[in-house]
């Protein structure tokens, strides 16, 4: 899928998660479900740091397009060292090692480790990343006829704020993992999210998502995982625009209202 569908399934599947633990001992307060929405949209557009054309590559300038092709050239690296006898010969890395469950579990972990073991910098660093994105993916039409330098004050001005509103008392900070020392270990889990959802979409598209890997499936260790192919869509096509987003927008609505108890 293109960039803003990515961001929208992982905003819906934020809320969406904070409706299904509304009334339980892990409802999110609303600076946790807006934050957490907001990182997970950011989130869902980073697998495609394999992808020299994707969104995120134009979003930090040279330092992300740089990113890209070393990512690139990483995960084709490994594609080559680990392919088994049923995966075809390919030249980049795209849809391989960013584009697994493994790679998600591995990045959310990293990101609550810095988020709880480093100072406040490093939250707000994660932050004003995942801002950015989500405004790139978001506000993809503004983000395009807009300067970067502005895109990135907004991100900066948005993690500043949310992270002074989630540090006051009973907002969140602490949420899921409550015991001393663990404010902010829950950033990994929206992580995680986006990531998952990203591949989840990006296997409903015609070339599938190896999300498995390195596990064997049909003697191929990068199994392209999808629905049968007639199910399949184009990235971009009439399907993903008219009616995926449509549907992300509806569903990320009525979850939000459910999670927040407003019915």
């Amino acid at each position: 899928m293109m960039g803003p569908a990515h961001s929208l399934s992982g905003a819906a599947a934020w809320l969406g998660l904070g409706a299904a633990v509304a009334g339980t001992d892990y409802e999110m307060p609303w600076p946790v479900l807006v934050v957490g929405a907001l990182v997970c949209a950011g989130a869902a557009l980073a697998p495609d740091l394999d992808h020299k054309s994707a969104t995120i590559s134009r979003s930090f300038g040279p330092i992300s397009r740089v990113l890209c092709g070393i990512i690139d050239g990483l995960s084709h690296a490994v594609y080559k060292a680990t392919r088994g006898k049923g995966d075809p010969r390919r030249n980049g890395g795209h849809r391989t090692l960013t584009h697994t469950a493994l790679w998600a579990v591995l990045i959310g972990a990293g990101t609550s480790a810095l988020a709880m073991t480093g100072d406040r910098w490093a939250v707000l660093g994660i932050l004003f990343v995942h801002m950015v994105l989500a405004v790139e993916g978001l506000l993809w039409r503004a983000a395009r006829t807009s300067s970067d330098v502005l895109v990135w004050l907004l991100g900066a001005t948005s993690a500043w704020m949310l992270a002074g509103i989630l540090d006051e008392p009973g907002h969140g900070s602490d949420w899921l993992f409550t015991g001393p020392g663990n404010e902010y270990l829950w950033l990994g889990v929206p992580i995680v999210l986006g990531a998952l959802v990203h591949d989840i979409g990006d296997a409903l598209t015609v070339s599938g998502c190896p999300i498995f890997w390195p596990l064997p499936i049909a003697r191929k260790r990068w199994y392209p995982v999808g629905p049968p192919k007639g199910m399949r869509f184009r990235a971009g096509s009439r399907v993903e625009v008219k009616v995926l987003m449509p549907v992300f927008m509806v569903v990320a609505g009525a979850c939000g209202v459910g999670a927040l108890g407003l019915w």
